[in-house]
């Protein structure tokens, strides 16, 4: 994940500046493939901009000031991390249970940035299950998506909570988002809301009552998480973030919140009892019509490089940077001027007799594997051990067909709607 960026590509002055150009360098520098992609970072950084040398004594003093401050944060993660762990239901490392199995591998490009959560009787609700996966990128990428995992499923539930209490939901949660982030979010969510909900809006009148809360709860907590990723203190989001594909099964009902390029794909049987697989989530993209739209009206650029003319990317407008291989993720933020979102695209399933399981997966599975390969993995296996056996044929996949390139990180959750069925569906026909 190499990136290029010089002072005229982006609003910064100062500090702001300095601090953006210099995570590009840390880009350029850890990263050689993945999200984002660019060249000779070193060179396109101004000399106007770069860190003046300091004194010994004023070195001495910001370093004890930094280790104080990671000492504090580290301790505050440590609690918060230890309080999660606790949650009854709450599934975030490799595991299974009756409902869901979960399985994450790291690949070959460094850390594992790729994080999930399996949350069963969320919002101390016995009939209802939050999941989620995430694929981080950039070099703090690993944290974001951590970050998302902890704290996004909270931020859904009290919008949620908030939402059903209220009456009249809708208009007072959408205008309480709006005034906290107005100034910087207007255009962007002005053309998402032309161009990101129409397919809901059209078949609204097929979902549950509940349709319309639930989905103004995903939307203003997407709002709010990408918020606070800009405002955290401890991790840097110019230019990392990540994806996040999300779920929320209450009874029949499964609502989808997706953001960027991680995919959910239901398993279904046919009349002839062979399972077939439906994607439920579009991969956003850069090259898809409605993305690019909005990313060429705030200036972006949207181009593959030559070396690679099957990966389209986003661009700041006067400088080949960063190259974002998606037009939606949290974080990111010297894209988001520019036409990147992290308003989730959401959709609706009635879950119905023939339904068998829904597979959340980033795109380490999907680059390599096809839905119907996937379902047909899935379907044949005990159910405990689903998602560790996806996640070992995608890294199979990689090594047969890209022989040449790193194993990209692997997060897949499995989760089964039939929790009184045998434990394996290895009986059963397949395509």
């Amino acid at each position: 994940m190499m990136k290029k960026m010089d002072n005229s590509s982006l609003d910064m002055k100062g500090s702001d500046c300095l601090v953006g150009l210099e995570c590009l360098l840390n880009v350029a520098r850890a990263f050689g493939m993945g999200s984002c992609l660019s060249a000779e970072v070193t060179s396109a950084i101004p000399s106007s901009t770069r860190t003046p040398t300091s004194s010994s004594l004023g070195k001495r003093k910001s370093t004890s000031r930094n280790r104080s401050g990671m000492r504090r944060n580290l301790s505050h993660v440590l609690k918060r991390d230890d309080l999660l762990r606790r949650i009854p239901g709450r599934k975030f490392l490799n595991s299974a249970s009756e409902v869901a199995s979960l399985f994450t591998k790291q690949g070959k490009k460094g850390i594992n940035q790729d994080a999930m959560i399996c949350w069963e009787n969320f919002g101390s609700k016995a009939d209802t299950i939050f999941c989620g996966v995430f694929d981080g990128h950039g070099p703090f990428g690993h944290m974001v998506s951590k970050r998302v995992r902890d704290s996004l499923p909270s931020r859904l539930n009290a919008e949620w909570e908030l939402n059903c209490g209220n009456k009249e939901g809708f208009s007072d949660i959408s205008s309480r988002a709006s005034g906290s982030m107005m100034s910087e979010e207007i255009p962007i969510s002005a053309i998402d809301d032309k161009l990101g909900n129409l397919d809901q809006r059209e078949h609204e009148d097929c979902t549950p009552e509940n349709f319309r809360t639930l989905r103004d709860s995903f939307l203003t907590a997407f709002k709010v998480m990408d918020k606070e990723l800009k405002l955290h203190p401890s991790i840097d989001c110019f230019c990392s973030g990540t994806t996040a594909v999300t779920l929320i099964k209450k009874g029949r009902d499964l609502m989808i919140g997706n953001v960027g390029d991680s995919r959910a794909v239901l398993g279904t049987r046919n009349c002839d009892n062979t399972i077939t697989a439906v994607q439920l989530t579009v991969d956003h993209k850069p090259n898809l019509p409605r993305e690019e739209e909005r990313i060429k009206k705030f200036r972006g650029r949207v181009h593959a490089l030559h070396n690679e003319p099957e990966v389209t990317r986003v661009w700041l407008p006067n400088n080949d940077a960063p190259g974002l291989a998606m037009a939606r993720a949290f974080g990111d933020f010297c894209l988001k001027d520019y036409g990147l979102i992290s308003v989730p695209e959401i959709s609706y399933h009635c879950i119905t007799e023939k339904d068998e399981f829904v597979v959340l997966a980033t795109d380490g599975v999907w680059d390599v594997l096809s839905n119907k390969e996937v379902v047909e993995i899935v379907a044949s296996v005990a159910r405990s051990s689903a998602a560790q056996t996806l996640v070992e044929s995608a890294v199979k996949a990689w090594k047969y067909k890209h022989p040449t390139s790193k194993v990209d990180d692997c997060a897949v959750i499995c989760l089964f709607f039939d929790s009184n069925s045998c434990s394996s569906s290895s009986s059963r026909g397949v395509n």
